[in-house]
């Protein structure tokens, strides 16, 4: 019954909050609070029932298996990402996250066993730290997957490109796939009869010989697209620019109606919450991801997520690791 009760309030918090509005951070924590409530349901429920109990403890030998496994995926992805985009700290970050995890997995091991409480309370502290970090992130993943398969795919009155990186003036495979996703919904939404406007954002970094909103203008003329259905918006240097001064550029031509933004599918949820933040109404669209990409790529979406509210964070490890050393204490 308590179980029950455990996985009903956040599952209607959930589900409150996705109607109320899906872009919410805190639904992906509703979510993932909702999800190990329900596991821990099925856990009592399967105590006195093989048929629940053996498929739980399948899953929960598969989650330690993918938890022992995970440092060693993110080390590969780190040496492809640097392979091919470069030494970026972007690109690193899959590598470092590798390193980091594989480090307090050998820590944890180690300070586990010391006699001294200090080491043994810290170790256990970093445990917890890392399981809440994890928790927020897998509950992140989860829910960023829900917002982009979910929502409305039709019916727009613009479609706002987001930027990214050109190389010299080109634009590159991540950019020409968002380009390529904004061009899909332009002519599905003319074959039905509407004419949505392509708002095209980006600024012109230092080491770009022409703006992205140039690039990616010609990228659409060169693919049929009309010229007067597309509006360049050059001077954004960031997501939330990209938002405010593209839907400022629609409502100016009187197109106050559906917007929908277009990225790549690990920026969805991000754009999302932006968007929200600044009170604007829209959809926001993925375009697919080169595989080796998304890891690096999510964990950068994962951290500006995060620090988004960093004391509330920040306050949350501290108070973890104050119980781990207590924990070393009451023993």
């Amino acid at each position: 019954m308590l179980a029950g009760l455990l996985f009903l309030i956040p599952a209607t918090f959930f589900v409150i909050g996705v109607v109320r509005d899906r872009r919410r951070l805190s639904n992906a924590v509703w979510l993932g609070i909702a999800l190990v409530m329900l596991l821990l349901l099925l856990a009592e429920a399967g105590r006195d029932n093989p048929v629940l109990s053996m498929p739980l403890i399948v899953a929960f030998m598969l989650a330690v298996l993918g938890l022992l496994l995970l440092p060693l995926a993110l080390l590969a992805n780190g040496v492809v990402m640097v392979r091919r985009e470069g030494r970026s700290l972007g690109n690193l970050l899959s590598l470092l996250a590798g390193l980091a995890l594989l480090g307090e997995m050998a820590y944890f091991a180690w300070g586990i066993t010391q006699p001294n409480d200090w080491i043994r309370g810290s170790a256990i502290g970093l445990f917890l730290v890392s399981a809440y970090i994890a928790f927020l992130f897998v509950s992140l993943l989860l829910y960023s997957v829900i917002y982009g398969r979910t929502g409305r795919r039709h019916g727009f009155d613009g479609i706002v490109v987001l930027g990214a990186g050109l190389i010299g003036d080109r634009v590159p495979r991540l950019l020409a796939s968002r380009l390529d996703r904004a061009m899909r919904l332009y002519h599905r939404e003319r074959e039905a009869g509407r004419s949505p406007l392509i708002v095209v954002s980006g600024g012109q970094s230092s080491d770009e010989q022409v703006s992205e909103a140039f690039a990616m203008n010609r990228y659409l003329l060169e693919r049929g697209v009309p010229e007067g259905d597309v509006v360049l918006e050059d001077q954004a240097t960031t997501t939330e620019e990209n938002l405010r001064y593209s839907k400022a550029l629609l409502a100016e031509r009187g197109l106050n109606g559906r917007v929908v933004a277009v990225t790549n599918n690990y920026h969805v949820f991000r754009t999302a919450v932006l968007s929200r933040k600044q009170g604007l109404r829209l959809q926001v669209i993925g375009a697919p991801t080169a595989w080796y990409f998304v890891p690096s790529a999510f964990l950068r979406e994962f951290v500006a997520l995060l620090v988004r509210n960093p004391v509330v964070h920040f306050l949350a490890c501290a108070l973890l690791m104050a119980g781990g050393l207590a924990l070393t204490q009451i023993g």
